[in-house]
């Protein structure tokens, strides 16, 4: 079993304590070995079922840090959550003591009196699901279901024995999965992590990232579109970028390597249930069949009715709430719900099961008709969804963000020139009724908490 995460970054041989830098602030973990941001709310706090729901992610990121092993649960909580939606996770969690804020400057101890971290008890790591709509569940994890199985190396530059420091970053909020890998990936190497700002605009932290010296740097597609729109993205000299969360079309892919030509660039699938699944870097959307055939890391998958289920040590443990659906199936798999295909020997995403929309009993994968959009070189990011329709019972609609450049120059006529040559290539690699109905020209894109589109219901 897997000690606490203060000692298993603090007791590992001839690894250094790193450091969090977030807008503003930073604090040097080293700084905590004999203090505490907590004071005397650490042992207050011991065997407490405690609900984080701070506003900055600094504050998080310490508070972690610091209760694993102490706390008997921590559910972690992002600060867009309604005050219903608050109180809500709180019943279901059975939480007995909430943490709003925490200053982070370390409060020194009495000579002679270290701070006891990380007791015998294993603590619950509670994270909700990051679904673009609807009431999140609650999925519960232990330290060891987390980071059982990340390498206490890190891919690139450093590892490679170059030299060059390792500097973790990531456009994700470390309270959903895909930040919080990073986050322990960083923690159990010992290397700094940069933390993004929900306020902070792409190209501010783009600079930010890019003056710490970022060399590893994850996201979803979504936040790497918006990077690539800032105009800031050729900032950053990465040795290892990573995409997870949304289907990595290959436009994305190709352009993020024409703009990081000696970056190792891999799309990884993971779920807040699932745990993670495996890391493409052959520079192709989708994943080789082999992936499937051969259990690797011990990590089995399987397609059953069109979708991805996995099996492995990294599952979560169970949903809380006696209302939700059972986590996993009779023989241990997960049922991910996204969509896959096989096609010349590998498997391509194709979407979410709960997201396709129907279109007069005919099945239309937004992803699908995003990708086509999205190879338009005049476009950024897309957004398809469904509109209802009295007939069809929907229609397919398109929402289109262009490059900042085409977007500023294109007048009136030139506006209805670039829709209809997107319409028509559309029609020419898409059956009719997966082509747009209405294909709208916006400035943005609206996203979750998680980086993923928001994508609104029919």
């Amino acid at each position: 079993m897997m000690s606490s995460l203060w000692n298993s970054a603090a007791r590992a041989d001839d690894r250094p304590l790193g450091a969090f830098h977030a807008q503003g602030a930073s604090i040097a973990l080293s700084d905590l070995a004999s203090a505490s941001c907590l004071g005397g709310h650490l042992e207050r706090l011991r065997g407490r079922s405690v609900l984080l729901s701070m506003r900055e992610q600094l504050s998080t990121a310490i508070a972690l840090l610091e209760l694993d092993g102490i706390a008997r649960r921590l559910v972690l909580c992002t600060p867009e959550l309604s005050k219903e939606s608050l109180e809500q996770v709180a019943a279901t969690a059975a939480t007995d003591a909430e943490l709003h804020n925490l200053d982070p400057h370390p409060i020194s101890t009495a000579a002679g009196s270290p701070i006891e971290r990380g007791g015998s008890g294993e603590t619950e790591w509670i994270l909700l699901t990051s679904g673009t709509t609807g009431q999140p569940k609650l999925v519960a994890h232990t330290l060891a279901s987390l980071a059982g199985t990340l390498p206490r190396h890190t891919p690139g530059t450093a590892a490679a024995g170059s030299g060059t420091p390792t500097v973790w970053s990531t456009f994700y909020d470390i309270r959903r999965y895909g930040g919080l890998q990073i986050y322990l990936r960083a923690v159990l190497s010992g290397a700094p992590l940069v933390l993004s700002s929900a306020d902070e605009a792409p190209a501010d932290f783009l600079a930010r990232a890019a003056e710490r010296g970022v060399t590893h740097i994850s996201g979803t597609p979504s936040h790497w579109r918006r990077a690539l729109m800032s105009g800031a993205a050729g900032l950053l000299e990465p040795a290892y970028v990573r995409l997870s969360g949304e289907v990595a079309d290959q436009v994305l892919l190709d352009r993020l390597r024409e703009i990081y030509p000696n970056a190792r660039i891999a799309h990884a699938f993971a779920s807040t249930e699932a745990g993670v699944a495996f890391d493409v870097e052959d520079g192709r959307a989708g994943f080789p069949a082999e992936f499937i055939d051969s259990p690797r890391n011990g990590i089995e998958m399987k397609v059953e009715d069109g979708t991805l289920r996995i099996r492995s040590r990294r599952i979560a443990a169970r949903y809380l709430g006696g209302e939700a659906s059972a986590l996993a199936d009779r023989d241990g798999y997960v049922d991910t719900g996204d969509l896959v295909e096989l096609q010349d020997g590998r498997y391509y995403f194709r979407g979410r099961k709960g997201g396709v929309i129907n279109v007069g009993g005919l099945k239309v994968y937004p992803e699908e008709v995003e990708g086509v959009i999205n190879t338009d070189a005049r476009v950024r990011m897309s957004r398809v969804s469904a509109k209802r329709s009295p007939i069809m019972g929907a229609l397919v609609v398109a929402d289109v963000v262009l490059e900042d450049a085409a977007g500023g120059a294109l007048g009136p006529g030139e506006t209805e020139k670039l829709r209809a040559e997107l319409l028509e290539a559309c029609h020419r690699a898409l059956p009719a009724h997966k082509v747009p109905a209405r294909l709208t020209f916006v400035p943005a894109l609206e996203l979750t908490a998680a980086g993923k589109l928001v994508r609104p219901g029919a």
